[in-house]
């Protein structure tokens, strides 16, 4: 048993890079089927989500089950009488759920900003790749440049997704003396970004052209900054731990409350009223880290293909 929370980890984190979802037209059509319904039924129990909400609801639904058969047991009087029938009035519950439904809402709308902040960042940084490199096309003809240009969102990617393999996606684009200076670095996307502002900043010019690569290289660097910042502070931790707090305890004493109007339908009541509420802090606790829900590897690699065209 106490393996299972670490199995429902391993699982959930194992399946992360097979979800981050990159468009075609043919993939809205199919996102928008009729048949879509049916799908995602069918997928229910391969589902990362799903699979993460084991450990708590298999907990709270257990303890509704003790509750049940220990009630079921003293009021068939097959317990000895001096022990109490476990309910109390639902109207505490009726009062707080809509609190309950409040934090939810607020936590999953909040990590969901959190990921549309940093989906408009990277499409500002693939955006400005593609910019750049148009412009060391027309203007300048420098392949260290255009080198540095292609490494800086792979080296951001890396950056902020863990377990991702630095060397080998550097090795794509950079030289072997170049590679070996920018893994030598504390902080390799800011390593690039010196190169390409150096190499930008030793030419001569237009004042246009630079006004032009310099508003480029600012949105690399504001960029740099908005994803550290987002993975670096999470929503307050003393949010997350209330949500959490109030999600358990409320569950503990659904099945008290129920009790007097539910009897054995406490159990299947309890059960599908945890995992559906904790289903929907589980989607707000995914979000609020973004980058490991983001295609990154396919937004690089069409940016990449894009260059090269």
């Amino acid at each position: 048993i106490a393996s299972v929370p670490e199995w429902a980890d391993a699982q959930k984190e194992q399946n992360m890079p097979n979800r981050r979802a990159f468009y075609s037209n043919n993939d809205w059509l199919r996102h928008r089927s009729s048949l879509r319904h049916a799908r995602h039924m069918a997928s229910t129990f391969s589902s990362r989500v799903i699979i993460s909400l084991i450990p708590p609801v298999f907990t709270v639904t257990g303890i509704s089950v003790l509750v049940t058969l220990y009630n079921a047991l003293v009021e068939s009087r097959w317990a000895p009488g001096f022990l109490p029938v476990l309910h109390a009035p639902s109207l505490p519950y009726e009062l707080t759920a809509p609190a309950l439904a409040l934090l939810l809402v607020f936590r999953t709308d909040t990590s969901y900003s959190r990921y549309d902040e940093a989906r408009k960042t990277w499409t500002e940084v693939i955006s400005s790749t593609k910019n750049l490199a148009r412009l060391t096309e027309a203007w300048i003809h420098n392949d260290d440049l255009m080198r540095y240009i292609v490494a800086f969102p792979l080296a951001l990617k890396c950056h902020l997704i863990m377990g991702s393999d630095m060397e080998a996606e550097l090795r794509k684009v950079l030289d072997e003396r170049d590679l070996a200076f920018v893994l030598n670095a504390k902080h390799r996307p800011n390593c690039l970004l010196q190169m390409i502002f150096q190499i930008i900043d030793g030419l001569s010019l237009g004042e246009t052209q630079q006004v032009l690569l310099h508003e480029n290289i600012s949105t690399y660097n504001r960029s740099v900054s908005v994803c550290e910042r987002l993975i670096r502070t999470p929503i307050p931790l003393s949010y997350t731990r209330l949500t959490s707090r109030f999600l358990i305890l409320w569950h503990l004493g659904l099945p008290i409350a129920l009790w007097d109007t539910c009897n054995w339908l406490v159990i299947p009541s309890t059960f599908f009223s945890s995992a559906a509420l904790f289903c929907i802090e589980e989607v707000g606790v995914l979000i609020e880290e973004p980058f490991p829900m983001l295609a990154l590897d396919r937004m690089c690699e069409v940016a990449l293909l894009n260059i090269k065209e």
